[in-house]
């Protein structure tokens, strides 16, 4: 999880959020505890936008880093700021790999013309909180 500063703004039954972070990224919600699981959610897919698009995800800084910027102190100076917990989406990293031949084989999997198992090979990444392999531990040989 990051936690990312949000500048909240309005009144009672209708707020607005912003993160000095990433301009344009903004939400409204009709209360407080709406507006941060929407802000959650419509942070999250603006960083996954940015990534797919191939665009540099801004470096996320903390409010005391944030106190000493003249735009976010103004910004700030009629509205109130949060910390926000989002789960951000990551860069996924392609890797090489090196194993052994009858286990690649042994993992069968649709074969390419050079008799090589590619997907069956492959598995998801676990999600935060989950042990790999769903918790099994493998078996001692």
């Amino acid at each position: 999880m990051t936690k990312v500063a949000m500048l909240i703004h309005g009144e009672p039954g209708h707020y607005g959020a912003s993160f000095p972070d990433f301009p344009g990224a903004t939400t409204g919600a009709d209360d407080l505890d709406a507006l941060y699981d929407k802000a959650a959610e419509m942070l999250s897919f603006h960083v996954g936008g940015m990534l797919a698009d191939g665009l540099d995800v801004p470096p996320v800084r903390s409010l005391d880093v944030l106190q000493d910027d003249p735009l976010f102190r103004e910004d700030a100076a009629d509205g109130m700021a949060g910390v926000l917990d989002v789960d951000l989406p990551r860069n996924t990293v392609r890797v090489n790999l090196t194993m052994n031949e009858s286990d690649l084989r042994r993992r069968g999997g649709p074969r390419d013309p050079l008799g090589l198992a590619r997907p069956g090979y492959q598995r998801p990444a676990p999600q935060v909180g989950q042990v790999p392999d769903g918790g099994r531990r493998a078996a001692k040989r």
